[in-house]
This record gives C-alpha cells, structure tokens and sequence, in this order.
C-alpha cells in the first residue's frame, strides 16, 4: 500500500490491558482495612485511568486535597504492587492485533502514566516485554500525560517522527498528549473512558469499539499518507 506504514503507540490500562479487577480488589483490601464495604467492579471501571487517585475518590469520595489522601495512597500502591497481575489481562482481540502488526513487521511500543515499578511487572506478565519496541511510564520522563513528552520520548527512541505516530488511547488526556506531540490519537471506546467528556467530542481522528478495528484505521491512514 502507498505511504509509510505510522509507528503504533499503546496506551496501557484501559487500552491494551484490562487492569481494572486488580485495581478494584486492591481498592477493596483498603476498604476492609479501614471497616468499609467493599465497592463493586462496575463502580470502579470508569475511574481506572485515574490510577490510585481515581481508586480512592470512587471508595472513599477523597480528593486529593484530602487530609488521609497520601496516606491512602501510600497503602493502596503498596496493596496493588502484591496483586497487580492476578486478574489484569489483555483486552479480548488485542492479541490478535499485535500479532497483525507483528506479521506485517509495524513498529509498535506502550506509552502509560503508570510508573515504572508497577509497568514493568504487568508488561512482562502480559507477554509484552520483549515485543514492544519501546515502553515509557509515568516516571520515565519528567512529565506524564497529558504532557507530550512521554509520546516524544517514545518516538525518539524508536527512530520515528511525531506525525508518523499514532497514539491509541481510552482516556481524553491521551487524545490532548497526542495532539500535543503532533501526533494523530485514536479512541479506544472499549477502555474505561473515565468521566469527562464523551469521547466522541474529545477530538480524537478515529474511534473503535474493539482492537482489531485499528486495523482499517491503519489501512486508511497508510492510503492517505
């Protein structure tokens, strides 16, 4: 096909990995620590992206301008580091799409807020280790998104040019770091989608209800090239 084929970028929780139940029963030990109910999972999925803030605000109501805040934090990464890859799994068909793009020998690569010591370990139990050709956390750079600079790094490590890049992502900040690097994002509407605007106005140049519609996506971007 015409054009270069554009380099993918992943988001990861909420985009390639359904990190969602290990977050929520982490959430829940807290609960149970501090003589709460438990909340359940359908609860807590919109606020996954959010990481540990967007945890404690769904179990506890706490911001983080909360007095117990860090404190609550502290404990429940620490409660998440003992269980992080029991339940998370791949999302259904992203298996299939990264072998696609394997096959069809495209560079892709996991650009995610979540930091290093808790990335690494979900990566590797995922399988995804010694496939993606980059990964960047939240702490690799200096900034998280929706900052352009973990997409920048990301790409210079890889050798490709921002406007080569396509960033795929279930959150609006990925929609505003990738617009930010010059890149085009595509919307994961299978992800967590969190609770601001409806991702259909988040401005992103392409939305898929499953992984393996990328592929079409691809395809349409290499012919437009």
């Amino acid at each position: 096909m015409p054009g270069t084929p554009p380099t993918i970028l992943f988001d990861l929780d909420g985009t390639l990995a359904d990190s969602a139940p290990d977050l929520c029963g982490a959430l829940n030990r807290l609960l149970a620590e501090h003589g709460r109910p438990p909340v359940a999972l359908s609860a807590t999925r919109p606020h996954t992206s959010s990481g540990a803030r967007g945890m404690i605000q769904a179990g506890f109501g706490y911001s983080t301008a909360h007095p117990e805040y860090e404190q609550l934090k502290a404990r429940f990464l620490a409660l998440y580091a003992g269980q992080l890859d029991r339940e998370t799994r791949l999302f259904e068909g992203v298996g299939p799409l990264l072998d696609q793009l394997d096959s069809a020998g495209m560079v892709w690569g996991i650009v995610t807020n979540k930091v290093r010591q808790f990335t690494d370990p979900v990566v590797k139990a995922l399988g995804l280790h010694d496939r993606a050709a980059v990964i960047v956390s939240g702490d690799t750079t200096a900034h998280a998104k929706p900052h352009p600079a973990p997409l920048l790094h990301a790409a210079a490590a890889i050798g490709a040019s921002p406007e080569q890049c396509l960033y795929v992502g279930d959150d609006l900040r990925d929609v505003q770091a990738a617009h930010a690097a010059g890149m085009r994002a595509v919307v994961a509407l299978y992800g967590y989608l969190g609770a601001d605007l409806p991702p259909e106005e988040w401005g992103g140049e392409a939305l898929i209800g499953h992984p393996l519609e990328l592929v079409p996506v691809i395809r349409e971007l290499q012919r437009t090239a």
